[in-house]
This record gives C-alpha cells, sequence and structure tokens, in this order.
C-alpha cells in the first residue's frame, strides 16, 4: 500500500548558516554561535526543523536549548555525532586499536543520546566516517568489523526508544570507510540486530557509492529502516554538498517517489554546503525547499499516471522517460 508524504517537515544542517558571517553579522567578531545561526535559519520560509551536532552544538542544557529553538520558531528533528573531541579518534572511534579509545567514543554517543531525548527528539544520526583504514595491512578486517559491532551494539541498547540511524560514506577523511555502502550498511544492521538501528540515506554518498538512490532506499526498506534522507547533489566523485537537484534532477524525483510509496515520514533534511563558496544560505534554503515541494507535486501527478506504472511492469524505458519528460521539461503544444 502506497503511503502519500503529507506536509513534509523540512529539516538543514545548522553549520551551512556561518556562510556569509560578515556580511550578517558585521559588528560580531570570531564564529556565530549555535543560536546566532538558528535565529538566521528561521528566517527560511517552510523550515520547520534543526539537527543539532554532538557535542558541537550542546553548549548547555539540551531541554533549554528546545526551549530556545521552539521561540524561534523551529524544532529539533534529531541530534548528529561527531567525533572531534579527542585528537586519537582520528584513527577510529568504535574501531580505534586502543580499548579505552573506544570506550571513550561509545561513552560520549552515549551522552549524545541522553541529551537528544532530554531536547525532546528521539533520533541520533551516527556517521562513523574516522572508522576505516588508509593503507594495506593497517586493518584486521574481522577485529574491525567486531569492534564496530560490539560499539553500535551498545549504544543501541543505551535507550531503546531512541532510534539511531547509520549514515554511509564511501570515505573521507578515511581512505577507506568500514561502512561504504548501502550493502555493508545492512550487513552491520543484520549482525547488530537491534530493533532501534536503521539507516540515514545521503543523496550525494549515494552517488559517490555508484547507487542509484531510490534503489538503496528500496533495499533498506526491505532490509531495515530508513531513519533519515539527506538531500544534496553532486557530481558523483566527492561529497560536493550542492544544491537540491542542481545535477541529478531525475534521480531526486525517482528517490522522492521511492521514499513515498515506503511510507517514509520523517524530515527531509538538506545537507549542503552554500558555506563552502559563501552563498546566502538562507536563500540557498529557501530554494531547496521549493524545489522539493515542486518534485514532490510531479511525484503525486507520476503516480497518478497508469502509463508510468505500465512501462515500469514492462522494464519499458523509453516510454518511462518519455512520460517523466513531458512532465518535467513540458508536453508538446
Amino acid at each position: 500500500m502506497e503511503n502519500a508524504v503529507t506536509a513534509p517537515r523540512f529539516a538543514t544542517r545548522l553549520n551551512s548558516f556561518a556562510s556569509g558571517a560578515q556580511e550578517a553579522w558585521p559588528v560580531h567578531t570570531g564564529k556565530p554561535t549555535m543560536m546566532m545561526m538558528a535565529a538566521r535559519a528561521a528566517k527560511v520560509e517552510g523550515l520547520t526543523d534543526l539537527d543539532l551536532n554532538y557535542p558541537d552544538h550542546v553548549t548547555e542544557s539540551p531541554a533549554i536549548l528546545a526551549e530556545k529553538l521552539h521561540d524561534v520558531g523551529l524544532s529539533i528533528n534529531g541530534f548528529a555525532m561527531r567525533y572531534y573531541t579527542n585528537p586519537a579518534f582520528k584513527l577510529g572511534a568504535f574501531t580505534h586499536p586502543d580499548q579505552a579509545i573506544r570506550r571513550e567514543a561509545i561513552d560520549l554517543t552515549k551522552r549524545g543520546i541522553d541529551a537528544t531525548r532530554d531536547a525532546g527528539a528521539q533520533l541520533m544520526t551516527i556517521w562513523l566516517g574516522q572508522d576505516g583504514f588508509d593503507y594495506p595491512f593497517q586493518a584486521d578486517y574481522n577485529t574491525m568489523w567486531q569492534h564496530e559491532l560490539d560499539g553500535i551494539r551498545e549504544v543501541c541498547a543505551h535507550d531503546r526508544d531512541c532510534a539511531i540511524s547509520i549514515e554511509y560514506k564511501p570515505n573521507e577523511p578515511r581512505a577507506y570507510s568500514l561502512m561504504p555502502d548501502c550493502a555493508t550498511t545492512l550487513l552491520m544492521i543484520r549482525d547488530v540486530g537491534a530493533a532501534n538501528l536503521g539507516v540515514t540515506l545521503d543523496f550525494a554518498h549515494a552517488l559517490y557509492a555508484d547507487e542509484q538512490p531510490a534503489f538503496a532506499a528500496a533495499m533498506i526498506g526491505r532490509q531495515s529502516k530508513l531513519l533519515g534522507v539527506h538531500l544534496n547533489d553532486g557530481y558523483a566523485k566527492r561529497d560536493d554538498g550542492l544544491m537540491v537537484g542542481a545535477v541529478h534532477t531525475l534521480q531526486t524525483i525517482e528517490l522522492l517517489r521511492q521514499i513515498k510509496r515506503d511510507g517514509y515520514q520523517g524530515a527531509i533534511y538538506f545537507d549542503t554546503f552554500p558555506d563552502l563558496t559563501g552563498l546566502d544560505p538562507v536563500h540557498e534554503c529557501a530554494v531547496n525547499i521549493k524545489t522539493v515541494e515542486r518534485m514532490l507535486k510531479i511525484v503525486d501527478q507520476l503516480d497518478q499516471d497508469n502509463r508510468l506504472s505500465g512501462a515500469i511492469n514492462r522494464q519499458d524505458a523509453v516510454s518511462a522517460m518519455a512520460i517523466v519528460h513531458a512532465l518535467t521539461l513540458g508536453a508538446d503544444t
């Protein structure tokens, strides 16, 4: 049974709103504070939520932080772990060869989960980019996999009512990530066996993992749970963080159609990087929201066209493209 995505929630990367700081806060010196960036994000029409990095953005009581964000008109979609507090994490968080460092990373994550719940949210995203390797003969792969499994299993058990979502990425900062793609991440989730564990699908990460994002979403829906969707775009070589639909428009529409059919009800999160080149983040985020709203309307129209479902059932690519292009590029007059 298909489920419509109604009144979607839109969340964004908070650090994007440090872009053009001198123009936004001409009398402020130094980096903008979390609340300064949040107040700027609140100017985006249609934005409902923020994701906060832990521990970077959480410098006071999470409950008070949630109240302050509510006062500017925003909610907290969830928290995302960042393993930068200890330089040793560069060699691994859950997979560091030193048990004491692994314990520090796991305990930090548990505190992050507690903070998430104190803020009234129920989603913790873990991106374990430091967990991987760079050289042949650097790692015992079975041992590293077991350390990762043990760490994820422990943090999932810490609070069964908090959803833990793995955001996979092929590489960066490590040359090879331990969970570089959808399939390997699903293998880890199978091995962990925790009911509150799922996947965050980042569009650009999927592209440069050589995946078709909609296919990845379908497999996640079959084998696990899709807990987060990060929209952006890129040229499939790295994590470019471009605006939604800038390069892979049809693939984005196909992904939105897939998650609608699978009943995804979470926030659509914009993981874009306007700050890399000094773009106006308020305008950039507003355009992203309008783009997705237009794409969702196209998805609704496509799902009402029986010709498309027939073409897909026949694997008739030519007819499918004709239908999609007529709707997205304009029918002949």
